[in-house]
């Protein structure tokens, strides 16, 4: 029998734990009814990957694909994941474990960026010429994740009006939020909307919440607008259920989806005018 572990990063806020649990319920229509679905965290949350494996084991699994709900391929999607993976082979050396990438660059991001913008009234083809995006990471010691926020912030970039798109981080890294808040209004923003790339709600969104209220006190001159993060939109789903597809070996991988961009702007070239 298959199993199908989701591996969700795990918040110390329970609500954003309840959100990864709902998540994946959600996805259950979706998935094979033969499949043994089971959810964990890799910390602040139970049960532990050790535990998720050891269900799907005691479920009678002979094959586990362990699918990373994690947005960015950092420390925890190359280390620790990959760390408790060998564990498991040791501990079940009759059980077959096959390891899915993380969410990364995929091309459904950009669509759900567009509509949490939409969502609070943004013209996204026709943008406020003083308005700045901040799309917002959560920031961590990996510089290849880090790395990625400011890829993603370019391809946005490209695929928007938008003169602003900047990158910027909750934590651990610079730049932090404010710096970025701080640049925006430097470049000229007469508007700043902050864009979370977060998955779920916890401690970071509510910290952020109280932030963007800091920042209309301090900046009283500039609007300031805070879009949803990630959550329950349906293509967060479509790119799940991609990741779990490559894993099961349905499809073909390509080495990235930048093939699709390659598409994108074979079928909608133009030149990016400000």
């Amino acid at each position: 029998m298959k199993a199908i572990l989701f591996v969700g990063h795990g918040s110390r806020d329970q609500e954003g734990n309840d959100q990864v649990v709902q998540f994946v319920e959600q996805l259950r229509p979706n998935i094979d009814v033969r499949f043994h679905v089971e959810t964990c965290f890799l910390e602040f949350g139970l049960p532990t990957i050790a535990q998720g494996m050891a269900n799907c084991v005691k479920a009678g699994a002979n094959k586990i694909v362990v699918i990373p709900l994690i947005l960015l391929s950092a420390g925890h999607s190359k280390l620790h994941i990959p760390q408790a993976i060998d564990e498991a082979k040791e501990r079940y050396p009759h059980v077959n474990i096959i390891y899915g990438r993380p969410i990364g660059i995929h091309e459904q991001t950009f669509t759900i960026l567009q509509e949490r913008l939409q969502e609070i009234g943004e013209q996204v083809e026709a943008p406020d010429p003083h308005t700045a995006i901040l799309l917002l990471g959560r920031g961590g010691s990996d510089p290849d994740a880090n790395s990625d926020l400011y890829k993603i912030a370019r391809l946005f970039w490209e695929r928007t009006n938008y003169s602003l798109v900047e990158p910027a981080f909750m934590g651990v890294t610079n730049p932090l939020l404010a710096e970025g808040v701080e640049r925006c209004i430097k470049l000229g923003a007469k508007r700043i909307v902050i864009l979370p790339y977060f998955l779920f709600t916890g401690v970071l969104i509510k910290r952020l919440e109280r932030n963007v209220s800091e920042f209309r006190l301090r900046y009283p001159d500039v609007q300031f607008l805070l879009a949803e993060y990630f959550g329950f939109h349906p293509k967060l789903k479509t790119i799940v259920l991609d990741r779990l597809e490559e894993a099961l070996g349905q499809t073909v991988s390509m080495n990235c989806d930048l093939c699709q961009y390659r598409l994108h702007m074979a079928e909608h070239h133009h030149h990016h005018h400000h």
